[in-house]
Order: C-alpha cells, then sequence, then structure tokens
C-alpha cells in the first residue's frame, strides 16, 4: 500500500513540474504600449518587477520579469 501511495505523489510531482515548465516556455505577448511601459519604467526604477507590474493592469511581476529577461536575451543575440 505504501508503493501505490509513493506512485500517486510521484505522478502529482511529475505532473506538476510538466505544468511549471510549460507555463515557463508559454511566451507572453505584450502590447506595443504595454512594452513602451516597461521600458520607461524599467529606466526610473530599475528591476522593481512588482513596481512596474502594478502599473500595467491584468500583470503580475513574474510575468514582467520573464518578458524583460526574454527581451534583453533577444537583443544580445542581435548584436553578436
Amino acid at each position: 500500500m505504501a508503493s501505490s501511495e509513493n506512485s500517486s505523489s510521484d505522478d502529482y510531482l511529475s505532473t506538476s513540474q510538466a505544468v511549471n515548465r510549460k507555463e515557463s516556455e508559454v511566451e507572453i505577448e505584450f502590447s506595443e504600449d504595454e512594452e513602451s511601459l516597461i521600458i520607461r519604467m524599467y529606466k526610473l526604477v530599475g528591476d522593481r518587477w512588482s513596481l512596474i507590474a502594478g502599473r500595467i493592469p491584468g500583470r503580475n511581476a513574474d510575468q514582467i520579469k520573464k518578458y524583460w529577461i526574454s527581451r534583453r536575451n533577444s537583443t544580445s543575440a542581435f548584436r553578436k
């Protein structure tokens, strides 16, 4: 019986890990207005993602941070 309990908890962990991976791989779309606001706010307050997200309805700090990191990584790829 203990093995079936471990199996179900292992299934849960692997399922939740897969969901987390999928969420992190999904690219979040931002409008041009949102992008320009993020850039302006970053110049003013730096990487205070929750403060920036508070200015954009429907966005959270993690989404803003992921956008910024992906944007920075993609622009550095063009510089090479």
